[in-house]
């Protein structure tokens, strides 16, 4: 047989295995003749690499993600022809036998990585081709990739089963009990820790037709962003603070290495010492130039890490084109709630002042419902001077015609926030300050409030003298920043595991709510509500998972069913 064949061979056993069982942990060893056969050059290693950001590009693996981030929060409702499991998510109705419970997808990306990981030093001992420091790069962008997959689930499941063992052998058991959040939490950062150093700082300099690469494969800057964010959630300030620090400062390298390579760059300037993307290039009168390089091209100077599409791929990016809208559907599946986006134009929104353009680029009135249009468009252009209604924006856009929305994970606005809550969240002498200056940045961006063109819509003084006043704005303007991008929720979780009740996650999540509003409320107070349940199919092949407590009588009423 040929190495060829081999290696289709090899992806067909291999996918199959996940295709024909409901959880990771019952699988069957891969054929070992295969694997003997397949493991011997580089170009296997890198085929296999490929295969893992395949895996969380098929719409199973980037539904769960986006949906686990989201749908539950305060920025999501009903659409148009929504699915009933949706549906149910959204009324708070969560069960067991909910598809959206199922993990599967986001595992065997997991095993993949984990895989890599085991046979990359095997082949880079067989193969004089594959240097060592491409092995360990190869092996930092596995462990990172599956860090990632580890912290989408234990935000949404809380406690899961961890391994970083790859299921090929008869001899393993894969029968594993679900690992404590803080126990996963600590062994993502360890991991990270171990491989920083071995990750790639840059795949392409000035080659502009891959230099999407950059920020589309896992980098050294990808790592240190996914730590920042892990170390938000374990309460460590400090190291947070430290890892956005080295992103900021490479993206003000990368800034100055673009002005003496080009001269002069209109679309990005300095905002009180951050390089971003400006809403209003330099001599232009119209502002949607950050979202258009942001999300509609993809890949700008602000990512750090996303997921690639492009027309005529296989895989298209399903969950914008289908619960966000597309070329023949303005609304999808879902809509923005009117309290975000409502009357905005006209002053009196409470979550959006008039200028702000993140409202217009992401949403549009659709037969009086809020359609979502973050991402669903490839070009906007708008005015946000002297606005008093809609009309005054002069709005004009245009929308994809496929699912090639790349899907963000981590950008540079990220790393300001997380920052911005670390210090707030820390609270020695001057760190209000600093956090609102980070905060005022951002907004600013989005105001078109640079260079003095107009004054900041955040005044320092209504904020600086309070913790309480502190967060309450770094969570609005995450809120604003971040809409529709999949982190929503878990913004909601991490807010309540920090207060230790559901308080403020319920004063903000049922929002949305108009009907069954106090049963809703009086659903989400119980702590352990905010994570989802473990599939029923899950703990049928795993009897040593215990289901949430949340879901325990929902689950004996299922059974008897």
């Amino acid at each position: 047989m040929t190495k060829k064949w081999l290696g289709a061979a090899f992806f067909i056993l291999h996918s199959s295995i996940f295709i024909s069982c409901s959880d990771f942990l019952d699988i069957l060893p891969m054929n070992e003749v295969v694997l003997e056969n397949y493991w011997t050059e580089k170009a296997d290693v890198v085929s296999v690499m490929n295969s893992c950001y395949e895996t969380l590009e098929h719409s199973d693996a980037l539904t769960r993600m986006a949906v686990w981030g989201e749908l539950r929060s305060d920025n999501l409702r009903l659409g148009s022809s929504v699915p009933n499991e949706i549906n149910e998510i959204l009324k708070e109705n969560l069960l067991p036998s909910n598809p959206y419970c199922s993990w599967s997808k986001i595992y065997e990306a997991i095993n993949r990585c984990n895989t890599l990981c085991h046979y990359a030093p095997i082949v880079q001992s067989i193969d004089p081709n594959y240097t060592e420091n491409e092995m360990l790069a190869n092996v930092a962008e596995a462990t990172t990739l599956r860090a990632l997959c580890y912290f989408y689930l234990i935000r949404t499941f809380r406690d899961v089963p961890y391994t970083t063992e790859p299921s090929i052998d008869d001899s393993q058991n894969y029968i594993l009990p679900a690992t404590p959040f803080n126990v996963v939490l600590d062994s993502l950062i360890n991991d990270l820790e171990r491989i920083k150093g071995d990750a790639v700082r840059r795949y392409y300099v000035e080659d502009s037709a891959n230099a999407y690469q950059n920020s589309s494969r896992i980098t050294r800057w990808a790592v240190y962003a996914l730590l920042a964010d892990l170390y938000l959630w374990k309460g460590d300030w400090d190291n947070s603070i430290k890892y956005c620090d080295l992103v900021i400062d490479y993206k003000r390298l990368q800034y100055k290495e673009m002005l003496e390579r080009e001269g002069n760059v209109n679309n990005i300037d300095l905002i009180d010492s951050i390089p971003m993307i400006l809403e209003k290039p330099v001599g232009s009168t119209n502002c949607g130039n950050a979202y258009n390089e942001i999300f509609a091209t993809g890949n700008s100077f602000e990512s750090i890490f996303e997921l690639y599409f492009r027309q005529n791929q296989s895989q298209q990016n399903s969950w914008v084109s289908n619960y966000y809208g597309n070329y023949n559907n303005v609304m999808g599946r879902l809509s923005c709630p009117d309290f975000i986006c409502k009357d905005v134009a006209l002053g009196t929104n409470t979550i959006f002042k008039k200028t702000d353009g993140r409202a217009y680029e992401s949403t549009e009135l659709s037969n009086s419902r809020y359609a979502i249009t973050k991402y669903t468009r490839t070009n906007v252009s708008y005015s946000t001077q002297n606005v008093s209604k809609e009309s005054d924006l002069h709005l004009s856009s245009t929308r994809r015609s496929s699912g090639d929305a790349n899907w963000i994970f981590y950008r540079l606005s990220d790393m300001l926030l997380i920052k911005a809550e670390a210090l707030i969240e820390r609270g020695n002498e001057g760190d209000f300050d600093l956090a609102f200056s980070l905060i005022d940045i951002i907004n600013k961006r989005a105001n078109d409030a640079v260079d003095g063109a107009r004054p900041s819509t955040l005044k320092k003084s209504d904020y600086v003298d309070t913790k309480a006043a502190m967060e309450e704005l770094l969570f609005v303007e995450r809120q604003r920043e971040f809409l529709f991008e999949g982190k929503r929720w878990f913004d909601l979780v991490r807010m309540a595991r920090r207060d230790g009740d559901n308080t403020r996650l319920i004063s903000l999540a049922s929002r949305k709510y108009i009907e069954n509003v106090n049963a809703i409320k009086i659903k989400l107070a119980d702590p352990n509500i905010i994570y989802y349940p473990y599939a029923k199919s899950e703990l049928k092949v795993n009897p040593l998972l215990k289901q949430n407590p949340a879901y325990a009588s929902t689950e004996e009423s299922e059974l008897t069913n």
